[in-house]
Formats: C-alpha cells, sequence, structure tokens
C-alpha cells in the first residue's frame, strides 16, 4: 500500500521537531547532573635535580652487562680499572683469579729489568784474539763473549745489524790483519741452559717469535728468505737469505707451478720453510705461481752460530779472510786472550721501546736472563725466575699471584691475576723511571700493536697499555688519562673465549675508550 505523501509544511515542522530536541537534551542533563569546578593548573612544586651517573656507575654497569651476555657463557674474563691518587676501585671483575697472561707477561719483565739494570745499563760483547800475528795472518782464533745483547739487529742498527762489526773491522785492519787462519767461536757461557723459554711449543720453533736465544744473539733471531719463482712450470724456485747470506744452508726442493689453476683443481701445495732435524739445513718446499715471488721470516735454530756466520761475512766482505784451520796445540795454549774490541750496546732505555712496542719475544727473554745475570751472576732461566718471584714478592705480589714461567709471555704456563698487573703498573707508577717505562708502551692508534685500535676515538693518542695474544688468550692492560688529567690503572684479561678474537678487543677497546672520555668527578661523567 502506498505511503501517504507529506506537505512540505508538514516536513519543515518535523525537521524543527528533532533540531529542538536535540538542542534542549543538553540542558536537561545539565539540570540532573552535579555541577563540575573549572579545572585548575596544579602547584608545581620544585623537584630535586637527578645526578648524572658517575664514570664508576657507567662502568660497572657496563661491565655487568658485557660479562652476563650470552656470548661470554664459557669465558674467562678478568677486570680491574683503580685510581691510583685515591686508591677507589672503579670496577673489579674476577681480579683475583689467575689468567693465561700471553704478552701482558712482559709488562712484569719490563719492569722487573727497569728495576735491576736501569736505563743507562749497556750490553758488552768483547771480540777477542788468540794466538800470534805474522805478517799479515793471525795464527789464531777469534773469540766472540757474548752477554745476552738483544741489540745487534736490523731494527736497532740503522737497518744493517752487521755495522755492530765495524769497529771490530777496523781494528783488524788497523792491525794490518788480512788473514785469520784459526776460526771464529763463541766464548763463555753467559746464559746456561736451554735456548728456549719453560714450556714453549716445540712446533713452532722454525717461527720467528719463537726464536731461541743465546749469550750471541743476531737480528732477533730473525731470518729472511726471498723466494724467486722460476723461468718456466716445474722448474725449481731461487732463493736468498739476509741478514746472513750462508747461513744456514738451504735445500730447495720448492718448484713452479702455473700461475692458472682450474677451480676444480685441487690446491697446489703452499710454499714453506722448514728446517733438518738437526738445525743447519733450511728447506723449501711446495710451490710458487710463475712470476711471482716470496719474503718469508723464520727463526735462526741456532742463535750462537748466526752471530758466528754474520761476524765472519762481515770480515769477508772487507776482505779479511777466515781459512778455519785447526791450530796446533802449542799455538793455542801459550798466550792470553787480547781483547780486541768491545760491541757495546745503545742504552737499555732504547732498547726496552724495541721490546715493549712491537712485543718482541726474544729481547723478553734476553731482559729476563740479564736482570738475573747482572743481580745473581748466573743467567740461567732459574735464576731469572727466582729473581723475578723474589722482586715481585717486595712488591707484594705473592706466588698465589702470578707464576712467572718466562720472560715474554710465550709459554702457556705462566700465569697472574689482572691485581698483579695493576698493582705492577702502580709501583712503576711510583719509580723515577716511570716516564721511561710508560712511553715504552704501544699508543692507541699510533703505534706498536694497538696502531690499528681505539682510532677516531677518546683513547686514541691516550692509552698508553700492552696487548697480550695467544690461542684463547686476549689482554690490554697499561694506563689512560681521564678528561680531568687523572691517570688510571687498567687490566683486562680473556681467557677461554670461543668467539672472534676481535670480539675481545672490542669490548677492551670500549672501557678504554669509555676511561678516555670520562672524567672522574662526580657529575662530570661524559
Amino acid at each position: 500500500m502506498s505511503r501517504a505523501r507529506r506537505s512540505p509544511v508538514a516536513a519543515v515542522l518535523v525537521v524543527a521537531a528533532h533540531i529542538t530536541a536535540a538542542c534542549a537534551r543538553p540542558a536537561a542533563q545539565a539540570a540532573i547532573e552535579p555541577r563540575r569546578p573549572e579545572p585548575v593548573a596544579p602547584y608545581l612544586m620544585p623537584v630535586a635535580e637527578v645526578p648524572a651517573p658517575t664514570l664508576k656507575q657507567r662502568l660497572q654497569h657496563t661491565v655487568d652487562s658485557i660479562v652476563t651476555a650470552p656470548m661470554w657463557r664459557n669465558a674467562r674474563l678478568g677486570m680491574l680499572v683503580v685510581d691510583p691518587e685515591s686508591g677507589d676501585t672503579l670496577v673489579s671483575h674476577d681480579a683475583d683469579r689467575l689468567f693465561m697472561p700471553a704478552s701482558n707477561q712482559k709488562l712484569l719483565t719490563g719492569a722487573i729489568a727497569t728495576t735491576v739494570l736501569g736505563p743507562e745499563y749497556r750490553w758488552r760483547t768483547p771480540v777477542m784474539l788468540h794466538g800470534r800475528q805474522r805478517g799479515h795472518t793471525w795464527h789464531g782464533n777469534v773469540y766472540l763473549q757474548g752477554s745476552g745483547d738483544p741489540s745487534i739487529s736490523d731494527a736497532l742498527r740503522g737497518g744493517r745489524a752487521q755495522s755492530a762489526f765495524d769497529d771490530a773491522v777496523a781494528a783488524l785492519r788497523a792491525r794490518g790483519i788480512r788473514r785469520i787462519a784459526g776460526r771464529i767461536l763463541p766464548f763463555g757461557d753467559a746464559l746456561p741452559g736451554l735456548t728456549t723459554g719453560y714450556g714453549w711449543a716445540y712446533d713452532d720453533f722454525d717461527a720467528a717469535y719463537s726464536a731461541a736465544i743465546d749469550e750471541l744473539m743476531f737480528n732477533e733471531g730473525e731470518l729472511y728468505v726471498t723466494v724467486r719463482a722460476g723461468r718456466t712450470i716445474g722448474a725449481p724456485v731461487s732463493a736468498g737469505t739476509a741478514p746472513t747470506l750462508r747461513y744456514p744452508s738451504l735445500r730447495i726442493d720448492a718448484t713452479t707451478r702455473d700461475s692458472l689453476v682450474a677451480p676444480d683443481a685441487p690446491r697446489p701445495p703452499r710454499l714453506q720453510a722448514a728446517y733438518d732435524s738437526v738445525g743447519h739445513v733450511l728447506v723449501l718446499s711446495g710451490t710458487l705461481a710463475l712470476g711471482d715471488s716470496a719474503r718469508l721470516t723464520v727463526a735462526y735454530r741456532h742463535p750462537a752460530d748466526a752471530f758466528v756466520a754474520a761476524f765472519g761475512e762481515a770480515l769477508a766482505a772487507n776482505r779479511i779472510a777466515v781459512l778455519g784451520k785447526p791450530l796446533a796445540r802449542r799455538d793455542t795454549l801459550s798466550r792470553a786472550l787480547d781483547t780486541l774490541t768491545v760491541i757495546v750496546s745503545p742504552p737499555f732505555a732504547d732498547v726496552l721501546t724495541r721490546m715493549e712496542k712491537p712485543s718482541q719475544n726474544q729481547m723478553a727473554e734476553l731482559f729476563f736472563r740479564t736482570a738475573a745475570l747482572h743481580a745473581t751472576g748466573s743467567g740461567s732461566a732459574d735464576s731469572a725466575q727466582a729473581l723475578g718471584a723474589r722482586t715481585l714478592a717486595s712488591w707484594g705480589i705473592t706466588t698465589s699471584d702470578v707464576a712467572y714461567r718466562d720472560g715474554s709471555g710465550l709459554s702457556r704456563h705462566d700465569y697472574l691475576t689482572p691485581r698483579a698487573v695493576v698493582r705492577v703498573l702502580d709501583v712503576m707508577r711510583r719509580s723515577p723511571h716511570f716516564a721511561l717505562f710508560r712511553d715504552a708502551l704501544p699508543i692507541a692508534g699510533v703505534d706498536g700493536t694497538i696502531r690499528s685500535r681505539m682510532r677516531g676515538t677518546a683513547a686514541e693518542g691516550n692509552v698508553r697499555a700492552k696487548t697480550g695474544t695467544l690461542d684463547k688468550t686476549r689482554s690490554l692492560s697499561g694506563y689512560v688519562t681521564t678528561v680531568d688529567k687523572r691517570i688510571l690503572l687498567f687490566s683486562m684479561l680473556a681467557n677461554n673465549f670461543t668467539v672472534p678474537n676481535r670480539d675481545v678487543e672490542r669490548v677492551q677497546d670500549l672501557i678504554a675508550g669509555m676511561l678516555a672520555s670520562s672524567a672522574l668527578a662526580a657529575g662530570n661523567g661524559k
């Protein structure tokens, strides 16, 4: 059925009624609801200013977050940061547990040697003649009496280790000696016993970082082998050595291969150098690509023999022949030794820097033994360990804090606590030789073993610290200056981790950067 149509007037009335009702509804609600008061702004009470967290608080929070992270669940992390002026400990985590320090051991060795020997100490190597001169020929031997001089090296002799022998050559020529009928021989045994450190790995002995040491030491125990591929595929490679040219003997088993290797072909044998069982013949094996060359660094297995060979080559280069003839008994026993000259090292202060910044193991071992020789008259490893233990005990570091087995930290039998390291740093801070000790350490972002670390942070050019590196061991300990010019002492030791080494270094660099960019005063932390 159709709906009745409304007139226009009626429609307008209906719409008006709806509008009226809508307007009247709020008024009706207002009549029955209680009146609400007008909002009033609250009275603002002054609030006490919350101080910024101190360096100590931020540092502890950071360390707590790090050590509880899952990535470190199987690792051991030891940390200690101390303000030596106030005696305040800023952070401590497992600071009294023993850790393998690696080359942080050199902090102990450097401190003991600096204290025992002093900055001006110099090693002396007498060059002595035994026999008699007839015309231009010396009928007898030349003896070299070593004392463990670590400075006869390319690094400390202007790029030419043999320059240490120049005075001896000049003295022979001044006497008119052009031939030596006998031999060049080592004399004495200033550093008796094993030439390697306690607990060193046998399979590292050919590596330069694990070179043997003796009272006659040449070029820090390092030999450089330059290898060049042959002219045709299958041809033997050619090779030469430096700084000694004829010692050790070379046996070349390495060959030249094609420079192009198919993707699915077996990997060609790599070029390598290793000694025979005696240690006087260096064997080159493997392959080298056509047109290629390589430079290998290996150890001298017999350091005294390397020294004698280098001295002989220096004489030959100056046209003084060494005939090497055995001498009759009456020619060798009837005369006393005649000191031709004495090879004198640079002062200890210069040599210390060369040991600490690149972390040179052989120098550290020679410091270890020389300090004992100087203090006790015996340069044996046992004497060096005993001297180290006594010196550390006088500094308040007992055998429960440290196991001091070698000078370099290459031994995996070395152990110490972060607190022991900080104690050594503090002893040297109060030493009259503090500037020497501190300046010998690597500088973050500048030189040494931390030259590529902490760049672009407040730690760059500020942190002076010693690293330590062995398998599953990373250490960093030293000095850092805060924004308000306070020197802090820190030690961070990490063992038994399975994360990449760089992750450990990032943690160490982070904390060192926090220390360098902060102030100690409350509320001044940046």
